[in-house]
């Protein structure tokens, strides 16, 4: 340890920033030479080097600046130079500010700011900062201002937190209830409609009991005057509501909060809802206080000085400590039991090592030896465990003195897991924003880009059947209608990741369809890849496009295979699990509940972490340029959020890979599956063809007309009605989904089918908006063939919605 300062008594125990008091020349400055110092002045500044809180004291007119530690972390890289310098120029850009708290101070007044806004330089750069700041006097043996003590609290954090709430509803609710502070928000009548979690957890009352005029249940009883009365008047005036009132806890326990509303507004300037916030600032008060005392303090006996000391150490909500270098605890103050339900006979002689978490024993004597080797101050962070047996995390500053370590602790557990809830949401936001701007782009062009490949497909497929074709002809018809099926399955797994695909889900049993895809796995993936399946027994329903499901299997598998350079094990599973509230905690809108898992695991080379992160990312793929989309793994993640389900991928380099997916259970029965069709079977009925792009209008009609079918066509929704009305017999419709024109493609079927009872309706498109998909699935009862479908699809399809209408009851 440091030996005391014998020149100077009144500076022991003040930490660095009274050491650099007693080495600074104060002759040349208004102060004069620190020996010609009057007692009340040396008070003052013996007090303020003691205390843990920022506080800096200006004096004179000039308002030299004296100040503790704490407030030298708050000057940052204007430490040390504005030590000793006038106020005003020290820091010249809050000069106006600053001279006004100068005059009003040595005038004999007090101020106190919370939350002001100001720009400081001192990182170098400008800054916008928020704190909340108290002014005092500080008189002489003749009772006249000398100077002025300023406690500066930095509340910038706090500040932009709460601007941050007030973005949007579902955003605000998100974040509202990771930040510690009390969050409300009530309609524009003022009628409290909701509380976050921070304020039900604080008064012990639930939302319906808060909710109305319940909240003001919370409020001291000589307080809900004014409080009633100030809310009443901002709801009239239309204006931003603050006010300060006692809130009891649900120990009972009031404590003072600022109550901050504002009004949310609509185009026209009304108020259509009001986002509020109770902020705890009973520390505050309580310092203020202090401040506001601090001249009686001066002048006081030594026992009153005794008196407040006892207060602040009985009220105070941090925890404070008493030990010697052996770490044997002296003395707690109440808040230990309050905080961690120790009670003082439980801890006093014991070593506080005893309570620290095993992983932090090393660091946290290392800081107590620092303090022996006469180190003046020392913060840092440790977990310490409550009475019940759980772990909090305690922010530390000790201070040694005569061998004995004076201690205070306040616990940041709630603080880091709200900034760990932040990030989560933030990062939830980001993939959320992704995802709609994919779909916004997979939307804008998917429309346009199948029906291209529809006209090229269709006309390569009737080229193929109608022309005698060479051996080269024939393979150059086939890479051609290959390169389109690419490109359509491109355009579909853009749509999947961006959740905009249709979906056509149904009852499945996904034994069945692992068992169904057997055979066809061992041929695609080759012989020297050992397929092993492992269904559990009694496996539940889950409800989920089959068709999709296959499609995402397969491209785990390919994914697998390639992993394992076309050699290894591939195992499939399937079993029950249920994922519970603590884990979906960690993945934003993911439901708990109970789901079917299925999952792929390979042998393969594994995945680093730095890449594991992005496997699910469009367009991102480890395998050489050329060899792949990037986009497999992005359909299977797609498909199985629209599904309502969850995606989780396990790997480490060197030991394989694991890609599970949970896919939600439905409790009810297998739906049976549509008959088989020949895929070259036509007929003679009657369709009516609806479509706007003429090439693909004629491509469909040349493909109808060779199955057979009297065809006839419509350009858009309003002709194909005009046929109906002329009385044509019409035994299917055909229509596309996107057409131009007031009258859209649902409202014609549904007039079709007014018409004409029996006629069976097949919509096809290449992205279907909202008209007749809904929350990513179809509407019930409805045919959707997507573009571009081949000429088999087409004949199938036809046959089995014909089929289906000839069993119909008439």
């Amino acid at each position: 340890m440091k030996p005391k300062c014998t020149t100077h008594p009144f500076l022991n125990g003040g930490g660095e920033a009274a050491r650099l008091i007693g080495d600074f020349d104060w002759a040349k400055t208004s102060v004069g030479p620190i020996d010609d110092w009057p007692p009340f002045m040396k008070a003052a500044v013996s007090l303020m080097l003691r205390s843990p809180v920022p506080i800096i004291t200006l004096w004179g007119t000039d308002g030299v600046m004296i100040y503790n530690d704490g407030f030298s972390v708050f000057a940052h890289q204007r430490h040390p130079q504005v030590l000793g310098s006038n106020v005003r120029e020290g820091w010249p850009e809050v000069a106006d500010f600053n001279d006004n708290v100068m005059q009003v101070c040595l005038a004999g007044g007090t101020l106190s700011y919370l939350d002001q806004e100001l720009t400081l330089y001192r990182k170098g750069r400008a800054e916008q900062v928020f704190m909340n700041l108290d002014y005092s006097p500080l008189l002489d043996e003749s009772g006249q201002p000398a100077g002025v003590m300023a406690i500066v609290i930095e509340t910038t954090g706090k500040v932009r937190a709460e601007r941050a709430v007030r973005q949007g509803d579902a955003r605000f609710r998100t974040f509202a209830e990771a930040v510690p502070s009390h969050v409300w928000a009530a309609p524009a009548d003022g009628l409290v409609d909701w509380f976050n979690h921070a304020a039900e957890t604080y008064s012990g009352l639930s939302q319906e009991e808060l909710a109305g005029h319940g909240w003001a249940s919370m409020v001291h009883p000589e307080d809900i005057p004014d409080v009633a009365e100030e809310w009443e008047r901002s709801r009239a005036e239309s204006r931003a509501h603050e006010v300060e009132a006692r809130l009891r806890r649900a120990d009972g326990v009031y404590r003072w909060h600022i109550t901050r509303a504002v009004p949310l507004r609509d185009e026209a300037g009304a108020i259509i809802h009001w986002v509020g916030t109770n902020t705890d600032i009973e520390d505050q008060k309580a310092a203020a206080l202090m401040l506001a005392n601090m001249n009686q303090m001066l002048e006081a006996q030594v026992a009153e000085r005794t008196a407040d000391r006892d207060r602040v150490w009985r009220l105070s909500t941090d925890l404070m400590l008493v030990a010697d270098f052996d770490s044997r605890i002296h003395a707690v103050n109440p808040a230990w039991t309050r905080l961690l339900g120790w009670s003082e006979a439980e801890l006093v002689g014991h070593s506080f090592m005893e309570f620290v978490h095993p992983d932090d024993h090393s660091a946290t004597m290392a800081e107590v030896a620092g303090l022996g080797d006469g180190v003046a101050t020392f913060r840092f962070e440790n977990r310490y465990r409550r009475k019940d047996g759980n772990y909090c995390l305690l922010s530390w500053t000790a201070v040694p003195e005569a061998r004995i370590i004076h201690a205070v602790a306040r616990d940041i557990t709630a603080d880091r897991e709200a900034a760990e809830a932040l990030k989560r949401t933030e990062a939830a936001l980001y993939q959320s924003q992704k995802m709609e701007s994919v779909g916004q782009l997979t939307g804008g062009v998917a429309h346009d880009f199948n029906n291209l490949l529809q006209v090229i497909s269709g006309n390569l497929q009737l080229l193929s059947r109608t022309m005698g074709v060479n051996g080269s002809s024939e393979r150059y018809v086939a890479n051609a209608i290959a390169a389109t099926q690419r490109g359509a399955r491109l355009s579909s797994q853009l749509l999947a990741f961006a959740r905009r695909q249709p979906l056509d889900p149904k009852v499945a049993n996904i034994a069945r369809v692992v068992r169904g895809m057997e055979d066809m796995l061992r041929s695609t993936l080759g012989d020297a890849i050992e397929i092993e399946s492992v269904i559990s027994g009694g496996l539940w329903n889950c409800f989920v496009d089959v068709a999709q499901v296959e499609n995402a299997l397969l491209n785990l598998c390919l994914n697998a295979r390639d992993a394992m350079n076309s050699s290894g094990r591939l195992t499939i599973e399937a079993g029950n699990a249920s994922l519970d509230e603590r884990y979906v905690r960690d993945y934003p809108g993911v439901a708990a509940g109970q789901y079917v898992m299925l999952a792929v695991t390979d042998t393969g080379t594994g995945i680093p972490p730095e890449i594991l992160a992005k496997v699910f990312e469009p367009f991102f793929s480890t395998k050489a340029e050329g060899k792949g989309s990037g986009l497999g793994l992005s359909m299977v993640y797609g498909f199985v959020r629209q599904s309502g389900g969850h995606t989780k991928i396990y790997s480490e380099p060197g030991h394989g890979t694991t890609v599970k997916l949970y896919l939600p259970r439905d409790l009810g029965e297998v739906s049976a599956l549509p008959p088989e069709i020949d895929a070259m079977e036509g007929g003679d009925e009657t369709i009516l063809v609806a479509e706007d792009d003429d090439a693909v209008r004629a491509t469909v009609v040349e493909l109808l007309g060779h199955l057979g079918y009297n065809v006839l066509e419509a350009r858009d929704a309003a002709a194909a009605l005009a046929i109906l009305e002329d009385g044509a017999q019409v035994d299917l419709l055909f229509t596309d989904v996107v057409m131009p024109g007031k009258l859209r493609s649902p409202e014609l079927a549904r007039i079709a089918q007014q018409m004409l009872p029996g006629i069976a309706v097949i919509f096809t498109s290449g992205y279907t908006q909202n008209a007749i998909v809904h929350g990513g699935r179809l509407d019930k009862g409805v045919e959707l063939l997507g573009k571009p479908y081949t000429h088999d699809a087409l004949a199938k399809r036809i046959r089995r919605v014909l089929a289906d209408r000839a069993r119909r009851p008439r």
